[in-house]
């Protein structure tokens, strides 16, 4: 369809992973603040967010690969800090663990979907991390934790 804006990764032709696994389960919310489980048709992961008592079922990859591209794209904007970081807490300037950490940023789309969601999907949900769709799937908002002001008053 010419004139429609494609959304970044959202068109990347799905693997075999991709459609069996959702990314950010329990992460996912509709505009109302309804949670979108996760559910399995044909063997492919969708959301199933909920639309006035029904529920649209929108492939988990679609979703997942915007948001991916999004977190990515956002750090490669501040790779050489988060890169200079971590090798500070590890305390090395060795040119392998930075080369390393460099490939691990610009491969973090494929990192995340070879791990398990269930190990760190709930820590983020605690932080208060959530994905906004509207009822046809389109990510609406990024919600992100963020450090708390140390100038504001408690």
């Amino acid at each position: 369809m010419s004139g429609e804006i494609q959304r970044p990764g959202a068109s990347d032709p799905p693997d075999d992973l991709a459609l069996r696994q959702a990314v950010f389960p329990g992460l996912v919310y509709n505009q109302a603040g309804e949670e979108a489980p996760v559910v399995m048709i044909g063997g492919v992961a969708h959301y199933a967010i909920p639309d006035e008592g029904f529920r649209r079922h929108v492939e988990a990859y679609r979703i997942d690969n915007y948001v991916i591209a999004a977190l990515q794209e956002q750090m490669l904007t501040m790779r050489e800090e988060i890169v200079e970081q971590i090798l500070r807490m590890m305390n090395t300037d060795d040119i392998l663990a930075k080369a390393a950490l460099e490939a691990s940023i610009k491969n973090m789309g494929q990192s995340i979907r070879q791990s398990d969601p269930s190990q760190w999907a709930p820590l983020l949900r605690v932080y208060g991390f959530r994905i906004i769709v509207d009822v046809h799937g389109q990510v609406v908002e990024i919600i992100q934790p963020s450090s708390p002001d140390p100038d504001e008053d408690e």
